[in-house]
């Protein structure tokens, strides 16, 4: 913890380091109650830092220093400066060795960063700045080193030893111990590093590459988990296979492990041949894990894979250019799971969740270009703007070059650049020298924050047969910069003619029609397109695919959005044309809940739907989507003032009138889905998954109803399905229904039955945290008293904290601010124990201003106290000190 205020770090002060690591070897006797790390460094004087031999600063916190050699000579207290973070020394030549020894405590380590333990098995994380609390070294991104890893441990209680590269040798010792050595032949900076070791057990399998190279392939868990890996296995290999022919990159070592943690800040973590990961991001069986889970295991296992290449063989210079390993990587595995399911889908459901929280971050106080300029806490920048909002900007690369074009790029990219510690502006050269083009205005995208605003008017002549479309861009101010440049905006578009055909488009200068959809470039504050021979008024398709991360603005009316749901070509539009419908409908409706009238829904919505319903022809993974209202958090986000209560009862009000109104359609459509999952057993495969998606949103709808048979149904689905996805669906319908009887014998039979599983556990917390019936918070705090429930377990808390103070705005904003205490109040406790959780937890908080000026008050409060309550770490200090500036 911290007494003084934080350090700023500037990209603009980056500086090469003086000294590079050549060698590093590890080694760590590990023990119930401390661990020693004995580490020797084969170092030498960087030739790009000039001649001189400055001191060496080595960065290490929360250990004890046993003693230090320089080139095996031992070094007296007088020899060395030890602080709180560092350990200097003189070199005397430009090439030497530092030897180390250090004491360690992963048993009382609750950070989970470094070395820590979690259930019985010692494990590490060392992204971004863990490696330093393992023992003193250069802890950054840009220095790279070979790694050997020797560990010793007692060989009953942990007879497996992992760590990072290829394994060179293990034996027993006489005193009941044991070790192995591991050996990495790729350079790779120490956040990279990884150790396991533990009582677990092992699927196996292999893969062989294209080259003919044979891959063993390693899934370790705890031996109760082992029935629950072959899910992940079958990801990996389908990971693999497609990395090698969409991008050409074939894996590089003789073994690729996943080890399942339960105590885990992140997703999971891309190790060098040792992926530590989350349980909840590895484990999946049908009873247990639901078909999003299924899907979120093999979308992180792909990612994490991917980093192989796009994060480790190329990694990143510094830590302001986290999105050119996260941003690309999370590009390229949301084109691995749209091949793998369906591409519309995975494209709506991804703009879907950057719409309701990537924007709602850029218009926050903790807003920041995708390559910030300044942080205090690194690990405050895992954020969506880096991740989501960085593959919006490598996808419209993408879409201005071209697949060829850009498969082109990234070859040279990784050719380039292998072996090495780069930027963003390398991943963009390659782009440029690969195709011969200049992006130098499209790197805005990276340093300049906020979601452009891109406002569309028309004007159709009908006797020159042109029509032409004015788009004017527009940033807001960011707490970093007022005013912006303009963007590279890539418009896909098409117009539609009165009979729903699509029209040919040639541009004023085209000697002839170049298809019936394509992309404008949008380089310029204002630019109008004209089109030529256009023989009616068209109506536009704009940003088809979401090909931009902007708010787009065109004055459509509802009767063209209902044409649009129905005849666009493009499925993304065609759900967010029927957004657009529902968000004007509920923001009517919020008004007149403002105003103290009576609600009325516009009959359109219904007819809408109800088309989409009846269309058989659409993957019902689409209808599914498509029924799917805009969220309360979205209707908030855009908001000028967002009022919970009004936006919760217009949108309640607004499903009952659906329910209904379409009762007989979504009833026929339930019973039709659930007899195939009666006479069908539980498969992970798209065709399934699309089919429960409609079978529960109509459950989630029919409910409303109150109908006896809709009872029978749900309790039905919850009693004898075969998997959790039914079951949990069920299991959330009668939470959030009146049934107050059905409703605690199925939470009660739910817990006594998953009670040894705790990924089950979470879901459950889960489903009662987000229940928008009254009385959330007493629900919330009864549940920290279940004896399945720690703060010391990150899962937890976002199960149950997480999904109250993000999903239940309406319990959450309750008017007297108790659910901002609530959450200040774990905000401050979890400081204590676990920084990283602690300030991701603070989000709802720190959008105050979006809110009324007596929840403004109320929440500014808390951030308030926060700030007040004693040392914070810097995690905790740098988000509420930006949220209250």
């Amino acid at each position: 913890m911290r007494t003084e205020q934080p350090k700023m770090i500037y990209l603009k002060d980056y500086q090469a380091p003086d000294y590079l690591i050549d060698e590093t070897h590890l080694t760590f006797e590990l023990f119930d109650d401390h661990s020693l790390v004995h580490a020797q460094l084969v170092m030498r004087r960087n030739p790009e830092r000039g001649a001189g031999l400055p001191p060496l600063v080595l960065d290490g916190e929360l250990m004890e220093l046993l003693s230090v050699k320089l080139d095996d000579t031992d070094l007296t207290a007088d020899q060395y400066q030890l602080a709180a973070d560092s350990l200097t020394l003189q070199p005397r030549s430009d090439a030497f060795t530092v030897d180390t020894s250090v004491r360690i405590h992963p048993e009382t380590n609750t950070a989970l960063e470094g070395l820590y333990k979690s259930t019985g098995m010692f494990c590490t994380q060392c992204e971004a700045e863990g490696f330093r609390k393992i023992t003193y070294y250069l802890d950054r991104p840009d220095v790279m080193s070979r790694f050997t890893t020797t560990l010793i441990a007692d060989q009953q209680q942990y007879p497996i030893l992992l760590s990072n590269g290829n394994p060179v040798g293990n034996g027993p010792q006489e005193d009941g111990r044991h070790w192995a050595t591991w050996e990495d032949p790729f350079m790779k900076p120490a956040y990279l590093f990884a150790l396991v070791a533990g009582d677990l057990w092992c699927v196996e399998d292999s893969f062989t590459t294209l080259s003919g190279r044979d891959v063993a392939l390693r899934i370790y868990v705890e031996p109760e988990n082992i029935d629950k890996c072959a899910h992940a296995m079958t990801s990996l290999k389908k990971s693999m296979r497609w990395d090698e022919e969409a991008y050409g990159r074939e894996y590089d070592l003789d073994i690729f492990m996943i080890v399942a943690v339960n105590d885990f800040n992140m997703g999971a973590m891309e190790n060098k041949g040792l992926n530590i990961f989350n349980s909840s991001a590895v484990l999946a069986r049908a009873e247990t894990a639901t078909d999003a889970a299924h899907q979120r295991v093999e979308a992180i296992v792909a990612h994490e894979y991917f980093h192989n290449w796009s994060g480790n063989r190329v990694t990143c210079r510094d830590w302001f250019q986290l999105s050119l390993k996260e941003g690309f990587t999370v590009y390229r595995d949301a084109g691995f799971s749209a091949d793998m399911h369906s591409p519309t889908v995975k494209r709506i459901q991804d703009v879907a969740y950057l719409r309701t929280h990537q924007f709602a971050e850029d218009a926050g106080p903790m807003a920041h270009a995708v390559r910030p300029d300044s942080f205090i806490e690194i690990s405050n920048f895992y954020t969506l703007t880096v991740y989501e909002k960085g593959s919006e900007v490598v996808g419209m690369l993408h879409t201005l070059l071209g697949a060829e074009g850009f498969r082109k790029g990234s070859d040279l990219y990784f050719e380039r650049h292998d072996g090495q510690a780069v930027t963003c502006d390398d991943f963009i050269r390659a782009m440029e020298d690969a195709n011969g083009v200049e992006l130098g205005q499209f790197k805005r995208w990276y340093s300049q924050a906020g979601t452009p605003r891109l406002q569309v008017s028309e004007q159709f002549d009908a006797q020159a047969r042109t029509y032409s479309l004015t788009l004017r861009q527009s940033c807001p101010a960011t707490p970093d910069k007022v005013e912006k440049l303009p963007f590279v905006i890539p418009v896909a578009l098409g117009l539609l003619g009165a009979n729903g055909q699509e029209l040919p488009l040639r541009l004023a200068d085209e000697a002839s029609a170049v298809g019936t959809s394509r992309v404008l470039a949008v380089t310029e504050a204002e630019q109008t397109f004209t089109f030529v021979d256009i023989p009616e008024q068209p109506l536009p398709s704009l940003l088809r695919g979401f090909s931009a991360p902007v708010k787009l603005s065109f004055p459509y009316s509802r009767d063209q959005l209902m044409f649009l749901m129905q005849h666009d070509t493009d499925g993304f539009n065609r759900w967010d044309a029927g957004q657009q419908l529902s968000v004007q409908v509920l923001q009517e409706m919020i008004g007149q809940y403002q105003r103290g009238e009576s609600l009325a829904m516009d009959s359109r919505l219904s007819t809408a739907l109800a088309s989409v319903l009846d269309n058989t022809e659409l993957d019902p993974a689409m209808v599914a989507e498509m029924l799917s209202l805009p969220s309360e958090a979205y209707l908030a986000e855009i908001s000028e003032v967002a009022d919970v209560d009004a936006i919760h009862a217009a949108r309640e009000f607004a499903r009952k009138q659906l329910a209904d109104g379409l009762f007989d359609a979504l009833w026929a459509r339930y019973q039709t889905h659930r007899e195939v999952s009666k006479a069908t057993a539980y498969v992970a495969e798209k065709e399934h998954f699309a089919r429960r998606a409609l079978q529960n949103i109509a459950l989630s709808y029919l409910m409303l109803s109150g109908r006896p048979e809709v009872l029978a149904a749900t309790l039905e689905q919850y009693d004898a399905c075969d998997n959790m996805t039914e079951r949990l669906t069920a299991l959330a319908v009668l939470v959030n229904s009146p049934f107050e009887a059905e409703k605690a014998r199925a939470l009660q039979a739910f817990a006594e039955h998953f009670k040894d599983n705790p990924l089950v556990m979470d879901q459950w917390f889960s489903v009662q945290a987000a229940s928008g019936l009254p009385g959330g918070l007493e629900r919330v705090k009864a549940l920290m008293q279940h004896p399945a429930f720690t703060l010391k377990n990150p899962n937890k808390v976002r199960a149950l904290i997480g999904a109250f103070a993000g999903q239940n705005l309406i319990n959450f904003h309750a008017a007297d601010g108790s659910g901002y205490r609530f959450l200040a109040d774990l905000v401050i406790e979890l400081n204590a124990l676990n920084p990283q959780i602690a300030s991701r937890q603070l989000s709802p908080l720190t959008r105050w201003r979006k809110y009324d000026s007596k929840r403004q008050a109320l929440m500014k409060a808390e951030l308030e106290r926060i700030l007040a309550s004693g040392p914070l770490s810097s995690d905790v200090y740098e988000v509420v000190s930006k949220s209250l500036a």
